[in-house]
């Protein structure tokens, strides 16, 4: 039998793997350098690190792409990070429907249509989406174009987007929406990703 040292909780959404490590310990312990015993021999955590290592080199890979127009590095690294890091972590089950209902739905699912809820916007790029609380708040990261005349208008047209899907589309009653714009960006920038996607040679 193997004893593990205690894992101390400091997020309530945060996983815990199968060998009961928390998700985000050990991509912190990765990222910082740190091993022990545990982590060499356990295949959940060499399986976490593994696949955050390999998403990671990617992402750098599209730096040093000589295509690319000139890019603050660490700062897009950090900003594409964040959103990978959410991707791989299920978090926990909301409700959706009624509160006599059985029904559940993932963390990052709900998040992931919710961002992309967001970029039906024209010109917003959506980034990192956190959900929490009973009845489910969202604080979601934007990039919004350079050109934009009342950012708060637009933040507006976010919120009520992002509302009009998690009610219709997904059944989730939401509390908060909170919009945190992040980045000012030109009109390329801000250009959907499947036009951009479109140009690429």
């Amino acid at each position: 039998m193997t004893n593990l040292p205690p894992e101390t909780r400091t997020d309530p959404d945060d996983e815990t793997l199968p060998c009961g490590r928390l998700l985000s310990q050990v991509w912190a312990d990765w990222e910082e350098g740190v091993h022990d015993d545990h982590t060499a021999r356990c295949a959940h955590c060499r399986l976490a690190v593994a696949d955050l290592e390999r998403l990671e080199s990617q992402v750098r890979a599209l730096d040093s792409d000589p295509g690319q127009q000139p890019v603050d590095a660490a700062s897009f690294i950090d900003r594409v990070m964040d959103v990978v890091r959410l991707e791989l972590r299920p978090g926990r089950p909301l409700p959706l429907g009624e509160a006599d209902e059985d029904l559940r739905i993932m963390e990052n699912v709900a998040a992931r249509a919710l961002r992309r809820a967001a970029e039906e916007v024209p010109g917003v790029r959506a980034g990192s989406c956190r959900l929490g609380g009973t009845p489910v708040d969202v604080d979601l990261s934007v990039h919004v174009p350079l050109t934009t005349p009342d950012v708060q208008a637009l933040a507006q047209q976010i919120r009520d987007r992002v509302d009009v899907t998690a009610h219709e589309r997904l059944g989730l009653h939401l509390g908060e929406i909170n919009v945190r714009i992040t980045d000012l960006v030109s009109e390329d920038e801000a250009a959907p990703r499947s036009a951009q996607e479109g140009s690429a040679p």
